[in-house]
């Protein structure tokens, strides 16, 4: 007789590690005279950098051109979260620091449409935040 195997639950996603000249870049952007050209740059560089599309949205002051950011971050995020085994379910979750530029580039692309009126994306950002932690927003 075998022993029935139980899943403990949702899965949970962790995406891989930002290069760290990609991180160190992103620290001196931010430090920069003029943070949003320094952060575009970043952008430019590694596209990928889920951070720095968030930090991107983070610094416009313009709430279109901040939701636009926050859009690419947030599609760029999906596209490593399925790299990483994500299936559209599971856990994302704050606590482990390289998920935070996802879910930084999806809760400002919550904010944002709620600004320029994008209510049904507002609520579906909102959710998909709380399914992804349930522990959300971070404290």
């Amino acid at each position: 007789m075998s022993d029935v195997q139980l899943s403990p639950g949702p899965s949970e996603t962790i995406l891989d590690p930002e290069p760290s000249d990609a991180l160190e870049a992103l620290q001196a952007a931010h430090n920069a005279d003029d943070p949003v050209t320094a952060i575009v740059q970043v952008c430019a560089r590694w596209p990928r950098m889920l951070a720095a599309w968030a930090s991107l949205g983070d610094a416009l002051d313009e709430p279109a051109l901040a939701y636009a950011a926050y859009r690419t971050g947030y599609h760029r995020g999906l596209d490593r979260l399925r790299a990483n085994g994500w299936r559209g379910s599971g856990y994302v979750l704050w606590r482990h620091e390289t998920n935070r530029g996802f879910l930084r580039s999806l809760a400002g692309l919550q904010a944002t449409a709620a600004l320029i009126g994008e209510t049904d994306e507002d609520q579906r950002c909102a959710l998909l935040l709380r399914q992804l932690d349930p522990q959300w927003p971070p404290q």
